[in-house]
């Protein structure tokens, strides 16, 4: 069974955000839109913070992000407590930041990356598994780092 992806974007990602849902939906993934609902103007940490707010409250779940780079939202999404945000503009990027760093969210930069590579670097994201094993010990101790914040 695969797993709810929660996905947001502001403006600039507005329309690789409908490509996305629709690559994913068409894939057998249940897709939650968390806004934006159009190219006007609008402030990128709104939907930064819905997509890391219900990536928090379900556990069992991901987050993909879509701003002009992908830095603003990774920024946002990584002051919330249990997230693990990364921006990928490849493929491998994206597979390890899973298998490494058990990443639960995905950010992307639309005016960095085109939207077949990124549909690509999407199903790098889902498609890998954290490995555990010496890479747990790491991701507890950015745990560790997080906690005494």
């Amino acid at each position: 069974m695969k797993r709810k992806v929660y996905i947001g974007a502001d403006s600039a990602g507005f329309l690789l955000k409908k490509e996305v849902i629709e690559h994913l939906e068409n894939n057998g993934y249940v897709c939650v839109d968390l806004g934006c609902d159009s190219t006007e103007s609008c402030h990128y940490p709104i939907f930064a913070s819905k997509v890391s707010e219900a990536v928090q409250f379900d556990g069992n779940s991901f987050g993909i992000l879509i701003c002009g780079t992908g830095i603003g939202m990774s920024m946002c999404a990584n002051k919330h407590k249990g997230i693990r945000a990364a921006v990928c503009s490849d493929t491998y990027s994206a597979k390890m930041t899973r298998c490494h760093n058990d990443a639960n969210v995905l950010c992307i930069g639309s005016r960095v990356i085109g939207s077949c590579l990124a549909l690509d670097i999407v199903d790098a994201f889902l498609g890998a598994e954290f490995e555990g094993g010496r890479h747990a010990l790491r991701v507890d101790m950015m745990t560790d780092i997080e906690n005494k914040a």
